[in-house]
């Protein structure tokens, strides 16, 4: 539709009821507001003067994506393990305008424009690597293209307006956000929509591996793309198992929050990368290529060469792969329990004793709350620690953990509802205000919005 009716349709009542399901009854009018403004602001001259042409002033389309928080399976996942984690208000939202050229163009507010051109001054499409857009947001938008192209899509240019509230460098994935949004938009405007979710987020994946130079898991994807908590089985790396749970937090008597400790992820490539390797060299041992193929009794039997051959920190981290294998599987299955009213209670006691197991072995065997290579900077380990102590000086049931890949940069923690100000009191007196952000688990991942 226009963006003339599009904005008289968002004022009618019966919208609400599509943004209270994204962002929750406290953000419902708020985040509404985030997608007139996006209408509005595309469709400005003044805005928007390079790449005003016809079809911006017609058809508009209005898209989300997802950030997403780590539940379960703290550095699983590169060993073809299991993890849990959930698609979170926290978002990219999006108005998009297709075009009849073969330029992409992308603006979100607070960052640089991205250009890319899908053709050639030759007209021939342009979707190979290139070195130049390494690292980039250009990279992503031209893997994904290229993806689609092979699938047989012919894609042409659009132009997206958006804004992200997923915070940068918060462990939430607001990259693997952008790339599912793309994925989406790009599966809805020139492939029919006959992606799924699985494939939009594998398209997102190979972009960022391939494109933009990183090698990374599919977990951030899948979460982003899905929507709800997803719990996924990476035994067949090509065929994940991916099963959604529906969780209402609040109604377990818990906030879920992350805290971010405002630590630099600078230099840190090191510390990431020692983990898959260690584990790795912990199954190359026995002749395979990742711990999901070796067994914990087999490793511990073999426990004093593995520790003369490959170090004692390699054993550990073998020694948390397998139990937090088995512990994401048990956090789905007290998950799927919190909709049994007779098993409810048992089940979030469970689930909030696993969540804090989890936590534990990250710190105690995974060893990736802070860096060896500046022991001075520990903000992980301090969050922990008075989260911690804020829960057992006032006899609270409750929980934290390292969030996402550890080292630097946030803990998630289950603060009960009526204790949530005096902890976001304690944290921001430590981290600075702010520090805390409220976390809801939202049903919808990567969607094109129908209003």
């Amino acid at each position: 539709m226009t963006g003339k009716e599009l904005l008289q349709k968002l004022e009618e009542p019966s919208s609400l009821s599509i943004f209270e399901k994204l962002y929750g009854t406290e953000r419902t009018v708020t985040d509404k507001k985030r997608y007139v403004s996006l209408i509005e602001t595309l469709l400005s001259e003044k805005d928007f003067p390079c790449i005003i042409f016809p079809e911006a002033k017609g058809n508009l389309r209005l898209f989300t994506a997802a950030g997403r928080t780590e539940l379960g399976g703290n550095h699983t996942d590169h060993n073809q393990g299991r993890v849990l984690a959930a698609a979170i208000q926290l978002d990219q939202a999006a108005v998009v305008a297709q075009r009849t050229d073969n330029r992409i163009f992308f603006r979100s507010t607070g960052y640089p424009d991205v250009i890319v051109e899908l053709a050639g001054e030759d007209g021939q499409p342009d979707l190979e690597p290139k070195e130049n857009e390494k690292g980039k947001t250009e990279s992503l938008v031209r893997g994904i293209a290229a993806e689609f192209a092979n699938r047989g899509a012919v894609v042409k240019g659009f132009t997206v307006n958006a804004d992200s509230t997923v915070l940068p460098g918060s462990g939430l994935s607001s990259s693997a956000a952008v790339e599912v949004l793309f994925g989406r938009i790009i599966n809805n405007l020139y492939y029919g929509g006959k992606c799924s979710s699985l494939e939009i987020a594998q398209i997102g994946q190979k972009a960022e591996n391939i494109y933009f130079g990183k090698p990374c898991g599919l977990m951030d994807q899948t979460a982003c793309a899905y929507g709800g908590a997803v719990a996924i089985d990476f035994a067949d790396p090509a065929k994940p198992l991916v099963r959604q749970v529906d969780v209402d937090l609040s109604s377990a008597g818990y906030v879920l929050c992350v805290v971010n400790t405002r630590g630099s992820h600078a230099d840190l490539t090191p510390d990431y990368a020692a983990i898959p390797a260690e584990m790795k060299a912990v199954a190359a041992y026995f002749g395979k290529e990742v711990l999901r193929e070796c067994t914990k009794e087999i490793i511990e039997k073999n426990a004093p060469d593995i520790r003369q051959k490959l170090g004692d920190r390699a054993l550990l981290r073998a020694f948390h792969f397998f139990d937090e294998n088995q512990r994401a599987a048990e956090m789905h299955t007290a998950l799927e329990k919190f909709t049994d009213v007779s098993a409810k209670q048992e089940a979030i006691k469970n689930y909030i004793k696993l969540v804090n197991e989890s936590g534990d072995s990250s710190w105690e065997l995974l060893q990736n709350v802070y860096s060896t290579q500046n022991t001075k900077e520990q903000g992980i380990t301090v969050a922990l620690a008075l989260t911690r102590n804020f829960l057992q000086t006032r006899s609270l049931q409750g929980a934290c953990r390292v969030h996402g890949g550890g080292f630097a940069g946030t803990i998630q923690a289950y603060i009960p509802v009526n204790a949530l100000e005096s902890y976001r009191s304690v944290m921001d007196g430590i981290f600075g205000a702010g520090s805390v952000t409220i976390l809801q688990i939202r049903p919808v991942g990567a969607e094109e919005l129908i209003v």
